[in-house]
């Protein structure tokens, strides 16, 4: 008869320790992130304090006092804009609200002198937009919503449709594609191209999906090719999307943590000082713990050791970013000095060996953060690709043939643009030998249209009469 019968084993196993484990989180936050978490730290913690003789923890918008006088040259304040109920100045107060699209919409329409009726039905139509500006729902389903007795018939609908059409911007309140471009057609000052504009987008928009050749199209219409390559142009210069201007996320700028220059004739990487958050540790305080500690210390007691974990994880932080960057830049001069052509192929590991650390550090280390060089701002991760032969033996970065790829675009001809196979070609003639999928993969990468559609025929102007 089988039982349960007790067994002891023995085995090893890798454990982190919770405060290596923390000090991994950390390293692989942005530097944003890692000074919110030092932030909020340092107002927690009695331990930690600001350094007041270094860089600040962030740029701070509401230290109006500390700013120069220039920066508020020319803001006109009324009453008390700008300040706070007390009198006193207030930055933020200054900082301009990014209004939604309704709020846009509802603006205009509330300086209209309209009937009441009829501004709750222009209302009404408004809440109905998308986000893109367009009107995905029937006229029959908002009347309703607009609770107005006797219901709105579809005359009173379409005229309030007509309202919120013609408020900005231009093609708002359209119900198709082709609606949101005739209404933005109306804006074409040349009557004859206004026409033609129209003619394009009611009939054959189709069309300038595919070839940009007009001379098809100007045969189907009847009107010189000249004529037709500009009125394609103006269609496809249109914002199809006329209400996703209005209340976006604004735009969140990339603040680097290097700043990479050249010292001595030497490419060398710097830390940014606007992003060394600047904690130390509160030396008289811990020793006045230590001196009257008791036996209820217990919480303190846990503040003074993660005070002193995150003054040594926060230099140690630094200590690692820098020594891979140095790494980096050293492998990779030429890049600093010629661009994105110049990258040599490097591996996590290559840099990893030379620090003196494991790959997955490297890895963490390079993720969101950010060098700013004379070529623009890259992440540290831009900087590693993987080798490729050329046919003389000689290793090459795909990023760099990435690179050349869009420099050959650029400099085709525009009635005879290059094919991917063409490229490929060029390519292996220069000793890279990269076939054409390969280059249609570089292409669709840097967001470049195919040969045919980058394909403009030179069509002479009409002779003056």
């Amino acid at each position: 008869m089988s039982g349960l019968h007790p067994r002891l084993i023995q085995k090893q196993s890798q454990t982190m320790a919770p405060c290596l484990q923390e000090g991994v989180r950390l390293l692989q936050l942005s530097s944003l992130d890692f000074i919110q978490e030092m932030r909020a730290m340092l107002d927690t913690n009695p331990f930690l304090e600001g350094d007041e003789g270094d860089a600040p923890l962030a740029p701070d918008p509401a230290a109006a006092g500390e700013r120069e006088s220039w920066q508020w040259d020319g803001v006109k304040t009324t009453g008390n804009a700008g300040g706070s109920d007390n009198g006193e100045f207030d930055a933020i107060n200054l900082v301009p609200s990014q209004a939604s699209l309704a709020e846009h919409l509802h603006a205009q329409l509330n300086v209209l002198t309209l009937e009441a009726r009829d501004l709750s039905l222009a209302h009404a139509i408004v809440d109905s937009l998308d986000d893109d500006g367009l009107l995905r729902t029937p006229l029959d389903e908002i009347a309703p919503c607009a609770g107005l007795q006797p219901l709105a018939g579809w005359t009173e609908m379409r005229i309030a449709l007509r309202r919120v059409q013609s408020l900005e911007p231009t093609g708002v309140g359209a119900r198709s594609l082709q609606e949101c471009l005739r209404l933005q057609a109306r804006e074409v000052a040349c009557p004859d191209r206004r026409e033609l504009v129209c003619r394009i987008v009611d009939d054959h928009l189709d069309q300038l999906v595919g070839s940009r050749d007009p001379t098809p199209l100007a045969r189907l219409l009847g009107v010189p090719p000249a004529e037709v390559q500009a009125a394609c142009d103006l269609i496809r210069r249109m914002d199809p999307r006329p209400g996703s201007r209005h209340g976006s996320e604004p735009t969140r700028y990339i603040v680097p943590d290097l700043v990479v220059s050249k010292v001595r004739g030497r490419w060398t990487p710097a830390l940014n000082p606007a992003l060394r958050p600047a904690i130390r540790f509160n030396q008289v305080y811990a020793e006045m713990f230590e001196r009257h500690r008791g036996r209820g210390d217990g919480p303190l007691a846990g503040q003074l050791r993660d005070a002193r974990w995150a003054v040594n994880s926060l230099q140690q932080r630094f200590v690692t970013i820098l020594e891979v960057a140095r790494s980096i830049v050293d492998r990779q001069p030429g890049f600093f000095e010629f661009g994105e052509m110049a990258l040599k192929p490097m591996a996590l590991r290559d840099v990893a060996r030379e620090v003196g650390i494991h790959e997955s550090t490297v890895s963490r280390v390079t993720n969101n953060k950010y060098v700013a060089t004379r070529h623009g701002v890259f992440e540290l991760k831009h900087f590693f690709s993987r080798a490729m032969t050329s046919a003389s033996g000689a290793e090459f970065s795909g990023k760099a043939v990435r690179e050349l790829v869009a420099e050959m675009i650029r400099g085709e001809s525009a009635e005879a643009p290059l094919s991917d196979a063409e490229i490929a070609r060029q390519l292996e003639r220069q000793g890279l030998v990269v076939c054409r999928r390969t280059v249609t993969k570089y292409r669709h990468e840097l967001k470049l249209p195919s040969a045919e559609q980058r394909q403009r025929v030179s069509v002479p102007l009409p002779e003056a009469a």
